[in-house]
């Protein structure tokens, strides 16, 4: 197969959040996680065949896509995984939520990484919960969990622990031996795990593996909820797929009593493009992943040679965090709005002195970006 991720594709006059966010303005968007990508040739052609049937009535969890799903986890991770520990979504983010209410009350306390994807922290305030952060250091050029001080901080409320893997921002990809002092850490103190993998199948570093939290042993398991889907590795964001994989009978059944009522079923569209992409998907992953390399690496040179920022290498996804804390400006990301170029504020993430870039779009205008980026860094020097 060969695909020309180049090709451009105008969004700017659909529905797009991504393009509409700066609309009738010159600001090329590089923030909210979806790309700017065509989705496999099956998945359209699967979806048209199913559009022309012309009845859109009530559907249910396809057995195909179960049995993709478990094979894929098999073949790709070595994660052996049972159907029925599969909890269908209508996307990940409702997962967090739902994790968050199935396992704490309004007087306990969850865990999470900072800084970290907004709905994390959305999710950990629901209903007037309680969070406690842990944070992200840098270690050999690598955003990790530092655990080192969050012992002294805890008193007996926590019951959950949240996880994000490969890490967004900062695009870690974790190690067994970082998972496996995760893990001690959650065991130590009884907590249950919501691990975020949303992005396990977009790793740019050759020779990387992604290892589900879940995968680690018995004990990982059966204090695990752990989320997946196939959006942004397809880039079928817009459609709502998503799968909690949750091996412990107790605490699936929390889950699920949790959602009943609130969470809508999946969009039967969705399963259509889900099992298209998990089937077929493969060659087009592979190109897509050389071709978000080449952004990376393009991004990682140009940014790192602009004086006052910096940006560690990215293991996975196709989100890069950039430090800005070194720029003579209040407000990174107002700077780089006001030079026409739209990353993600690092407010939103829990540090304002960061922003985040969206690697995924077509490499003419990564390189558009990165000149009004040297055009607007230059003038801080007059």
């Amino acid at each position: 197969m060969t695909l020309n991720f180049d090709r451009w594709v105008d969004r700017s006059h659909s529905d797009s959040v991504k393009w509409n966010k700066y609309k009738n303005q010159d600001v090329i968007p590089l923030w909210v996680a979806d790309t700017d990508f065509t989705s496999p040739p099956q998945v359209i052609a699967e979806l048209q065949q199913r559009v022309a049937e012309g009845v859109f009535g009530y559907g249910f969890t396809p057995p195909e896509l179960i049995a993709l799903f478990v094979k894929r986890m098999s073949d790709r991770y070595q994660w052996d995984i049972k159907p029925e520990w599969i909890v269908s979504l209508p996307g990940l983010v409702c997962g967090l939520n739902v994790a968050v209410r199935a396992t704490t009350t309004l007087d306990e306390t969850s865990l999470l990484p900072s800084p970290i994807y907004p709905p994390f922290i959305e999710a950990a305030q629901s209903e007037g919960r309680r969070f406690k952060s842990i944070p992200m250091k840098e270690q050999q050029r690598r955003w990790v969990a530092d655990f080192s001080d969050i012992s002294k901080q805890l008193d007996g409320s926590e019951k959950l622990l949240m996880l994000c893997n490969p890490y967004n921002p900062g695009g870690t990809v974790y190690r067994r031996e970082e998972l496996l002092q995760q893990q001690a850490f959650a065991q130590a103190n009884n907590l249950v795990v919501c691990s975020d993998e949303i992005h396990c199948d977009l790793l740019l570093e050759p020779g990387l593996q992604h290892i589900p939290f879940a995968s680690l042993n018995e004990d990982a398991a059966q204090r695990s909820i752990t989320l997946m889907s196939p959006s942004k590795t397809f880039n079928l964001a817009g459609l709502g797929a998503s799968m909690a994989i949750i091996p412990n009978a107790a605490l699936r059944r929390k889950f699920k009593y949790t959602a009943r009522g609130i969470v809508p079923h999946v969009n039967i569209l969705a399963y259509v493009a889900a099992t298209a992409a998990y089937r077929d998907g493969a060659p087009w992953l592979e190109e897509q992943l050389d071709y978000l390399r080449g952004n990376r690496d393009l991004v990682t040179r140009r940014i790192n040679a602009m004086p006052g920022l910096r940006m560690l290498p990215i293991e996975g996804t196709y989100l890069g965090w950039i430090d800005a804390s070194a720029l003579p400006v209040e407000d990174p990301y107002l700077f780089f709005v006001e030079a026409g170029v739209g990353f993600t504020s690092g407010a939103d993430f829990g540090n304002s002195k960061f922003v985040r870039i969206n690697l995924g779009c077509q490499r003419a205008l990564l390189e558009k970006a990165m000149d009004r980026m040297d055009i607007a860094l230059a003038t801080l020097k007059q």
